[in-house]
């Protein structure tokens, strides 16, 4: 018995059908790595950073759910924060999973900076104003659209 030509010339295209094979899955990893991996690493590297860039009076959320004030860095891996008044906690600092405020660094006291501190804290000052009085979406919409209908 012996081969016929149309089935050796079949054996012999085996390795186009492995890479046609192994292609999908390829490109399935990649995707997956753009859109899953690579976010997660990222977030997790702000994460870091933030929870290095930790001082006294910043307001963190634990990992348990507890909201407080760090009140002490005490070293690289444990703060010490306030949940309520006199109630102060030990906290690995890797337990920390979110920072809610981060407090302004110290000024410094040249003479100098102190008259730009002061354009800083009049432009505070006029923001702080603006955000006290919040307006309403009626009081902002122009006159031409409530007239019209529109928003």
């Amino acid at each position: 018995m012996l081969i016929t030509p149309a089935y050796a010339q079949a054996a012999g295209g085996g390795s186009s059908d492995i890479l046609q094979g192994l292609l999908p899955i390829i490109l399935v990893m990649v995707v997956f790595y753009f859109l899953m991996m690579r976010p997660q690493q990222q977030k997790a590297k702000q994460l870091q950073a933030t929870l290095g860039a930790l001082r006294r009076g910043d307001r963190v959320v634990t990992g348990g759910g507890i909201i407080g004030t760090v009140s002490k860095v005490i070293n690289n891996d444990e703060v010490q924060v306030d949940i309520a008044d006199n109630v102060r906690v030990r906290v690995v600092r890797s337990t920390i999973t979110q920072v809610l405020a981060k407090t302004e660094p110290v000024a410094a006291k040249d003479g100098k900076d102190k008259d730009a501190g002061d354009k800083d804290s009049a432009a505070n000052e006029d923001e702080s104003l603006s955000a006290t009085s919040p307006k309403t979406a009626a009081e902002e919409t122009p006159m031409w659209k409530k007239l019209l209908g529109l928003r």
